[in-house]
């Protein structure tokens, strides 16, 4: 039962953006807080550019919704995280990687799981995801571009963020060595020399100052190890009826002005910084991304029902991938 008194205060949200209140996290927040008033939504909005911090006062009961990455708010809804999965969204045709097609395949998942019908998965005990929306491709950036492929990167020292549990299993499966660090603290330790790769969207290299920990020899690979997505998660009682539906549906319909953000972060990053895998390298990071995904949907750290969900939407988009004719992620 949703008390009427809830309604009369304001709804305290905590957005988490590494650029604080000059972020295009908080802009999109803002927007938001002003479209969903005609929804009953009177929001005061509290900007974190500590994710861990945002995401704990929202637990806390402190806030009334958090906008933070996927990676944190998997505990509030495993379904919707798992798009975040490594390779999740990620197509590759012909032994290119397609951006297009990858985005298209986070687009549909968005638009699948903002449909009336998805609803009540989007609810897990007293929380709803209120939308998704993409925060950009997570790439690989290497101080040294001899790290060209992932065998070069054994043995190499990789960033990894210590909230996500898969995060540094997957860096043991290649046979680099995870460094323990947080969204606070990896730029730092990438620039001071402390780790040779750091994972990250575009948008972070120049806040962050990437470039410094590239120098002369960095590079970043084009290769999306998987698209990252900002989502919304809303205390249900402290919202109107109805009010999550028509927050995910306003937020899906942002997708588009949210990659043009994306591709104008993409292109601050210098040409000459940028590598493309081979062919036959691109084909075959496919399948050790879907095999390092389903050891870590087994070992309980990915949602197995959004993988699926994910997979039939990957092979709607690309049907010629060559899991679409395999049993593969179909639990």
């Amino acid at each position: 039962m949703v008390s009427p008194l809830a309604q009369a205060a304001k709804q305290r949200v905590c957005v988490f953006d590494i650029l604080g209140t000059g972020g295009d996290g908080y802009n999109a927040a803002k927007d938001y807080a002003i479209e969903m008033q005609k929804y009953g939504g009177d929001m005061e909005l509290k900007v974190y550019v500590d994710e861990r911090v945002g995401v704990e006062d929202f637990r806390t009961g402190q806030c009334d919704a958090v906008m933070a990455t996927a990676l944190r708010t998997h505990s509030f809804n495993s379904l919707t995280a798992a798009l975040d999965s490594v390779g999740a969204s990620t197509v590759v045709k012909n032994g290119k990687l397609d951006m297009a097609a990858s985005l298209e395949v986070v687009r549909k998942t968005i638009q699948t799981f903002s449909s009336p019908k998805a609803a009540p998965l989007m609810v897990q005990g007293q929380y709803e995801v209120g939308g998704i929306v993409p925060l950009g491709a997570a790439y690989a950036f290497v101080n040294d571009r001899q790290i060209s492929n992932l065998e070069a990167a054994s043995g190499k020292r990789v960033a990894a963020f210590d909230y996500d549990k898969a995060q540094s299993q997957l860096i043991q499966r290649v046979g680099a060595r995870p460094v323990a660090a947080d969204v606070t603290n990896f730029g730092t330790m990438f620039n001071n020399g402390n780790v040779d790769v750091v994972m990250a969207p575009s948008i972070a290299y120049k806040p962050l100052e990437l470039h410094k920990g590239m120098g002369t020899k960095g590079a970043v690979h084009r290769f999306p190890l998987t698209i990252l997505t900002y989502q919304m998660i809303l205390k249900r009682d402290k919202f109107p009826e109805g009010f999550g539906q028509k927050s995910r549906e306003v937020w899906a319909g942002r997708f588009d002005n949210v990659v043009e953000l994306i591709k104008r972060a993409d292109a601050t990053i210098p040409a000459k910084f940028w590598l493309d895998p081979s062919p036959a390298d691109a084909e075959r990071y496919i399948n050790l991304m879907r095999d390092g995904r389903i050891d870590m949907a087994e070992k309980g750290f990915y949602d197995k029902k959004g993988l699926k969900i994910i997979k039939r939407i990957r092979c709607d988009v690309n049907p010629a991938a060559s899991d679409c004719s395999q049993p593969t992620e179909n639990w």
